[in-house]
């Protein structure tokens, strides 16, 4: 059943007067094809017309949409022979971060993502994308075995944000997240990474401080969620979303302030409306990176990388 989001209401009410209608067809008593795609058409109008305008806190709102294609659809969509490598060696495994070795259209690879999980049972094992110290160390351990082989690393980003409890802090959270930003700036291979749906804070440059980085047209980057934002600021969360305006976390703004080199465009409607097509848009955007990042030796990979993150300032985005 479609989910939709609270300015998707006129869109939901034509889209389920179709699905009456069409209901009315079936029971062959009527014929009623004409009003059925007058119907749509008006649908499409709408869908496009609120896409193309969207807030930042809508934004955020499609970027966490639970239909929205995950790390696992992107794996099982593009990487063949898949081969998920478990553990950090050092503490547990962690489900939040899925990571193993594949090929992408013809290229062995490393890929590496965090998985929120498609339904309540997913999102507890996964606990809701948000990974915990194993869960980076994990990631390090595989670009590290990457860079050893001469693999390209493929990350995909979608968490709110490195997961905030007590056990996690214990056990070297920041010093995690930290070591895999080093890890990354440190490798001699081609890093590419994707934000597909929420890049929260250290959680996600952690596995996004790359060479590339490509941005899903309606997700979002940002330092903290607007939510916690507002819940520092204003002492409630009922300002999330001035919040959201005030973070500047849209593809547009990340691209103006050289955070990212590409957004990648989704279907109308989002990717929630047509995952494989948003997929194999994605599939495409990496496929042209990694050509042209193949080009580079370790040494220009590594310098280009640095180089990159160190001239990000504060101008404007466009």
């Amino acid at each position: 059943m479609q989910t939709f989001l609270d300015f998707e209401r006129p869109i939901a009410e034509l889209e389920g007067k179709i699905e009456e209608l069409r209901h009315l067809s079936g029971s062959g008593e009527i014929n009623i094809a004409d009003e059925v795609g007058k119907l749509q058409g008006e649908a499409e109008r709408l869908l496009r017309q609120a896409y193309s305008n969207l807030t930042p806190w809508q934004k955020v709102q499609v970027a966490r949409h639970p239909d929205r294609p995950h790390c696992s659809n992107y794996i099982g969509g593009l990487i063949d022979d898949f081969t998920p490598l478990a553990g950090d060696r050092f503490f547990a495994e962690d489900m939040a971060v899925i990571g193993g070795l594949g090929r992408f259209r013809g290229h062995s690879c490393v890929l590496i993502g965090t998985e929120k999980g498609s339904d309540t049972n997913a999102r507890v094992v996964h606990n809701f994308g948000m990974a915990r110290p194993e869960g980076y160390r994990k990631a390090q351990r595989l670009m590290r075995l990457a860079d050893r082989f001469r693999l390209p690393v493929i990350t995909l980003v979608d968490t709110t944000g490195a997961y905030p409890g007590v056990g996690a802090e214990e056990r070297g959270q920041a010093e995690a997240i930290a070591r895999s930003i080093e890890t990354c700036l440190a490798m001699e291979v081609p890093l590419i990474s994707v934000v597909i749906g929420e890049g929260g804070s250290g959680g996600a440059i952690a596995l996004a401080a790359a060479n590339t980085v490509l941005m899903l047209e309606h997700s979002i980057y940002s330092v903290i969620a607007p939510e916690a934002c507002s819940s520092i600021l204003w002492r409630s969360v009922d300002h999330a979303r001035d919040a959201a305006e005030a973070l500047r976390l849209t593809a547009n703004d990340m691209l103006g302030f050289g955070v990212v080199e590409q957004i990648v465009l989704e279907p109308v409607g989002g990717a929630h409306r047509s995952p494989a097509v948003a997929i194999e848009a994605v599939g495409d955007a990496i496929e042209l990176a990694l050509t042209d990042l193949s080009a580079l030796d370790g040494a220009m990979l590594r310098a280009q990388r640095r180089e990159k993150f160190l001239k990000i300032d504060g101008r404007s985005a466009g």
